[in-house]
């Protein structure tokens, strides 16, 4: 360094000068989390149905490599995913997970298991996993993103990580033992139809394909179908010993080459056939140090592996050098979120809720942008986009998933948008609600597509085909096809995209009777997802669509009875013939797909001023909210406490918690979202309740946390809870970032005293859409008590959509009455303005039949009387 004169005159000054401190940089308080990735723990939610996988992975990668347990049924998996906590036997690392589904499995498509010891039988004729298996302990097993190792009671570790579509592994075996690698290419989490293995000794390759499918094919006949193909290539750096094949029973030592199954999909009701099967095996020559393999899969062919291999993870690449671009592909994208303060905990809980909501859906096309696509053909990923994704669990993402990656990540969004879209046009214009690869499954209830691509263009990805999009779910919503007219799969896996699609458009309603999974259930959904098909119509400048489908987004109001019960109305089952099903209670499943009536009832997010007005106003709206998330006494009621309660460990019930805002009640939400975050979720591996459905729940989580959510799936306002931590900072591709302080923040000081937006105060619980796409600042003072005025004025509440709404709605009930000889019984007939406050109501006029020996004596009041003149 080179010192100037100035610098030495300074020095002499300063030294004949008064002493001077050495000032010292005060420590930032609440410092920002600057990588995230340490606060990540994949075990959480691999207890109490959470069901995730820990194993490695990158974001939305196509190969995830994680460990199969077993409870010693070859034909069962321990826990949809794969893995659960407390199954400490592992049978094979497997190529490909879902995270978090609900029904018995899916993927866990081509198992590694490290064997210590020669093949000396098949391992298809191990039915209880009592050989070709092995124990562990979580004490010797460690998971973190993009990385997973543990050691087994065999003496074996594997040490496993991954690229987007390649997977490197190190397996240790103890020493002086014979070391063997089995290749189950048939066992699928839920079995195969075929499945090929082909070694070359001479190349130290092993390679071949899986052909599976069968996702909830336990629950109908109609997923009981195989759907894709995948195919792979590993790449070992030992000499093979020795090798062989088997298939079902028969054990071919030195075969280089086998083919089969399970025994198919149909044989066992949907399960793998207890001794059928096929794979390979090789036995490695004596080495010290552990063996490595690396791995590339496709679902376009043997050599799209090769390829994949060959760009992602090629021969000098190392170990270490994957592991740690996995590790920091996690750190960018978790990164895009920083907190600063909290607990250990909370930051723990939120990351690895923020790690599992980015897994899904997955990258199906390969290096060469080719992927197989819904038709079973080879395509090329549409120009102007980077990937190709499939698997997409519509019903549970909807909600706010899609929205969640899209905020963080425009352009991902934009490319799940328009490969929706991609799959649709293969699929004959069939826009299928649970998509597995690049495959419809029929799984759930609704058309949750035009709300995920609303979401996804109001939170900034709006680089995909709207109007091709746009047009496609207009015919599916006014055209009815085969597939809608037909009763296949139902309930659970109806063909169609909007099955009974004829009857709903001309009742208005689903009717109890249909080819849908639930007719008040399939109303709700049919309402929100017209009312998005509205909103995609406006944003393509088609205001005689948006103004159609408004109409239809308020059809819910034909089934909302508001003389269901004496507590109130609610959402009910519809018969064809206009009449109410008989035996109404608010805690009744009839009409519903995963829920009741008292939990569906609130699922209107686009009108929650209407549903509130139905319900006789915005007062009884909070009487009845409290009511819903409490005991009798005063306790929480989240989960487990009954049909007339809430059950925030599944989707329909998700979004309630926010309606407080639009009834004047804003401490309700912040006050039911904390109590939700503090007591479901847990840093324990039970530490999400419930299926995470593809990290639909783990966002919802993630929103919580921030004090903002989606309430209204298909548009970008956010309604206000609080934020859980003091610092918050989002940060985004394009600079609309945003900026969170949240003075007093912590778990126990839910309550909004004050809010600053952008330096402006705000009496408002919600954001408009023009801060999503702008970016802001968020200035929040928080504490233990309620502000008892905050966001309390009618002015004050987020906007309901009530375009196109019916002025009034009438109700009978109840709809049976059961007479004594010489008794009596009271029916009520109600009529309801929707137009809310002082506004008089239509007169209503009426008749009553009586069957003979009954008669009926009109007791009235107001505008409903009996007789009409005229």
């Amino acid at each position: 360094m080179r010192v100037r004169p100035t610098s030495l005159l300074l020095a002499a000054v300063l030294a004949l000068a008064a002493p001077v401190p050495t000032p010292v940089a005060a420590a930032p308080r609440n410092p920002l989390v600057r990588d995230p990735t340490p606060y990540v723990d994949p075990l959480i939610g691999t207890r109490n149905g959470g069901d995730v996988f820990p194993g490695a992975v990158v974001p939305f990668g196509m190969l995830s490599w994680s460990p199969e347990n077993t409870r010693g049924d070859a034909t069962r998996t321990a826990a949809p995913g794969g893995y659960h906590y407390d199954a400490t036997r592992i049978r094979g690392f497997s190529l490909t997970h879902m995270s978090g589904t609900g029904c018995a499995g899916g993927s866990g498509d081509l198992p590694f298991f490290p064997y210590v010891g020669a093949v000396t039988s098949s391992p298809a004729s191990d039915t209880e996993d009592a050989v070709y298996a092995a124990d562990f302990s979580h004490a010797d097993e460690s998971a973190e993103p993009g990385h997973y190792r543990v050691s087994m009671a065999s003496g074996v570790t594997a040490d496993l990580t991954a690229t987007a579509r390649t997977g490197s592994a190190r397996f240790t075996y103890p020493p002086g033992r014979p070391a063997s690698m089995l290749i189950r290419t048939a066992n699928s989490e839920v079995g195969s139809t075929d499945s090929t293995v082909t070694i070359d000794p001479a190349a130290r390759t092993v390679s071949g394909s899986v052909t599976s499918g069968n996702f909830c094919g336990h629950l109908d006949p109609e997923a009981r179908r195989p759907y894709y193909t995948l195919h792979f290539t590993a790449r070992f750096d030992r000499a093979f010993k020795a090798s062989g094949t088997w298939q079902d029973d028969r054990l071919t030592p030195d075969a280089t080459s086998a083919s089969g199954g399970t025994g198919g999909f149909t044989t066992n009701r949907g399960r793998p056939v207890a001794g059928k099967g096929a794979g390979g095996y090789v036995e490695f020559a004596p080495g010290s140090g552990p063996v490595g393999v690396k791995v590339g899969i496709s679902y376009v062919s043997r050599a799209g592996a090769e390829a994949n291999l060959a760009a992602e993870n090629p021969p000098a690449r190392s170990f270490t050098s994957v592991r740690q671009a996995a590790r920091r592909a996690w750190r960018d994208r978790l990164a895009a979120v920083k907190v600063g303060g909290g607990t250990e905990a909370e930051r723990t809980i939120f990351y690895t809720a923020l790690y599992h909501s980015l897994l899904h859906p997955n990258v199906i096309s390969d290096a060469d942008r080719r992927y197989r696509g819904g038709d079973g053909r080879v395509h090329l990923v549409r120009a102007g986009h980077d990937r190709q994704y499939g698997t997409f669990s519509g019903w549970d993402v909807y909600r706010s998933q899609v929205q969640l990656l899209t905020l963080l990540d425009p352009d991902t969004g934009s490319d799940i948008a328009q490969s929706l879209y991609e799959l649709a046009c293969q699929n004959g214009g069939l826009w299928d609600r649970w998509l597995h690869g690049a495959s419809g499954t029929h799984v759930m209830n609704g058309d949750p597509s035009p709300a995920a691509l609303a979401g996804i263009r109001a939170f900034g990805g709006t680089r995909f085909d709207l109007r091709g999009a746009l047009d496609s779910l207009v015919r599916a919503a006014t055209t009815p096809t085969e597939r809608d007219l037909s009763p296949a799969g139902r309930p659970v896996l109806s063909v169609g995209q909007r099955p009974s699609l004829d009857k709903y458009v001309a009742l208005h309603y689903m009717p109890s009777v249909s080819n849908a999974w639930g007719g008040a259930a399939e109303t709700l959904e049919m309402s929100g997802a017209d009312f998005a098909l509205a909103e995609l119509a406006r944003a393509a400048s088609r205001p005689e669509i948006a103004d159609s489908f408004m109409k239809r987004a308020q059809w819910w109001q034909n089934t909302f009875d508001i003389a269901a019960h004496a507590s109130g109305g609610y959402i009910n089952n519809r018969r064809a013939d206009g009449s109410w099903d008989p035996g109404f209670t608010p805690a009744t499943g009839n009409g519903f797909v995963e829920g009741t009536a008292a939990q569906y009832t609130w699922m209107v997010p686009h009108n929650p001023a209407g549903l509130f007005t139905a319900m006789g106003g915005s007062a009884k709206a909070v009487d009845r909210l409290d009511a819903f998330f409490h005991h009798a006494d005063g306790s929480w009621a989240l989960t487990g406490s009954g049909g007339e309660k809430s059950e925030l460990d599944n989707e329909p019930s998700v979004n309630v918690p926010y309606l407080y805002a639009y009834a004047g009640a804003p401490r309700g939400t912040q006050e039911t979202v904390r109590a939700a975050m503090t007591r479901l979720w847990s840093t324990r591996p039970g530490g999400i309740p419930g299926n995470d459905d593809l990290g639909a729940m783990s966002s919802w989580y993630v929103f919580a946390a921030l004090g903002m959510y989606p309430q209204v799936p298909s548009r970008a306002e956010l309604v206000l809870a609080s934020p859980l931590f003091p610092r918050i900072e989002i940060n985004r591709p394009y600079g609309n970032d945003i900026s969170i302080h949240a003075q007093g923040a912590a778990a126990d000081t839910p309550y909004v005293q004050s809010l600053a937006v952008d330096g402006l105060t705000s009496e408002r619980p919600w954001l408009p859409a023009s801060f999503v796409r702008h970016g802001g600042t968020l200035d929040y003072t928080l504490a233990a008590t309620p502000n008892p005025t905050w966001g309390t004025a009618p002015s004050d509440a987020p906007p309901s959509f009530r375009a196109g709404e019916q002025p009034y709605r009438t109700g009978v009930g109840p709809t049976r009455a059961t007479l004594a000889r010489g008794g009596s019984a009271g029916v009520d007939i109600r009529a309801l303005s929707m137009a809310g406050g002082e506004t008089p109501g239509p007169e209503v006029c009426f008749e009553v039949e009586t069957p003979t020996g009954a008669t009926a004596t009109p007791a009235f009041a107001g505008r409903v009387r009996p007789g009409c003149a005229g």
